[in-house]
């Protein structure tokens, strides 16, 4: 059977994607200010394991330019550059590997959204690497799953179950789906995501304004399994932050639940920065879940905050063999995501 492997099993490699002109990421200082964040990620992973950027065509030199010479290239078509949402979601059965195309259709068909070349990259990752593609009628993005390696997968309501992604479609079938293409059993629901993670109502708008760049309440922002049994999840805090109550209910929930083998879930709750508003003034969702781990380290997002260094005291905890590096993550955030949603990895086999 094949199973998606644990974050924290061997890497064959990491995927990601290069930052394309787009509305994500504004005019050229904003594009040039990603491109610099995101090359500063893939150099801190390739540290541990070989790294892909997948580059729009023509922008190999550019790109090699800011990322170096031990980073490999190569050139597709791409509307964004949140490869952990359009890439593959890899699974192995212990000797093979395999690569799950969710259907992608912008995060929701959100109104800034655009997806035509983005949603034909898993099915060219799997092409390049040279495995068999497992398709799936699911509307889902690798955002919006987390597995234990063991049998269990957190989710969020809104998403896998939300109207603008999959209509019609109940909690059993979305369960039979879910554990269909990544083997596991056992299914722990959140309620929703973050609070910025939602583009605010037309009605609070003010003229113009775009909706806000968002996932609609992807999980790997709010909880992430850090080994069997252990569960990460994002806490605010501050009271006055529209987080703080649904943090605390997310803590509260995750500590009644038990994993696919029937072990008590235990919760490690890590405190959000102490900056309760993003550069533009809006509420923030800074988190240290979306961090990634690979091949002996652990890539962690950092905020210039005073809790950037507990944090990673938390992570050299959990994963005392690995070695933790803080990179500055706000300009990431900024376009709707952090390190997590840019990075995909491709498990090892055989081992």
């Amino acid at each position: 059977m094949f199973r998606m492997p644990p974050e924290w099993a061997p890497h064959e490699r990491t995927w990601m994607a290069w930052p394309v002109p787009n509305q994500t990421f504004g005019g050229e200082d904003d594009l040039a200010a990603s491109r610099r964040a995101w090359a500063e990620v893939a150099r801190a992973v390739r540290r541990f394991e070989p790294v892909t950027m997948v580059v729009g065509p023509g922008q190999s030199t550019e790109a090699r330019a800011l990322l170096g010479p031990d980073i490999d290239l190569v050139e597709r078509d791409l509307d964004d550059a949140w490869m952990r949402d359009i890439g593959p979601t890899f699974v192995t059965d212990g000797t093979r590997l395999a690569a799950v195309d969710w259907v992608f259709n912008g995060w929701g068909a959100q109104e800034w959204a655009r997806w035509d070349h983005d949603s034909a990259i898993a099915r060219e990752i799997a092409g390049l690497v040279g495995v068999p593609v497992h398709s799936s009628p699911l509307v889902n993005e690798g955002g919006g799953i987390h597995v234990d390696g063991e049998g269990t997968v957190l989710l969020t309501k809104t998403v896998q179950l939300g109207p603008e992604r999959n209509p019609g479609w109940t909690r059993a079938g979305v369960e039979a789906e879910i554990h269909a293409r990544l083997g596991t059993s056992k299914a722990i629901w959140l309620e929703r995501g973050l609070t910025a993670d939602y583009p605010p109502p037309l009605r609070d708008r003010q003229e113009g304004a775009p909706g806000g760049y968002g996932t609609l309440g992807h999980v790997d922002i709010v909880a992430a399994f850090a080994g069997p049994g252990v569960i990460v999840a994002h806490t605010q805090p501050d009271p006055a932050h529209p987080d703080h109550e649904l943090c605390r209910s997310n803590v509260a929930f995750l500590r009644t639940q038990t994993d696919a083998r029937g072990r008590p879930i235990e919760v490690v709750e890590v405190p959000a920065p102490t900056a309760v508003r993003d550069e533009e003034g809006g509420w923030a969702d800074y988190s240290y879940i979306n961090h990634y781990v690979c091949n002996g380290g652990v890539v962690l997002c950092a905020f210039d905050d005073p809790r950037d260094e507990e944090a990673a005291a938390l992570f050299r905890r959990l994963y005392p063999d690995r070695e933790v590096t803080l990179v500055d993550a706000r300009t990431i955030f900024a376009g709707g995501g952090g390190i997590h949603c840019i990075t995909q990895q491709q498990p090892m086999t055989g081992v």
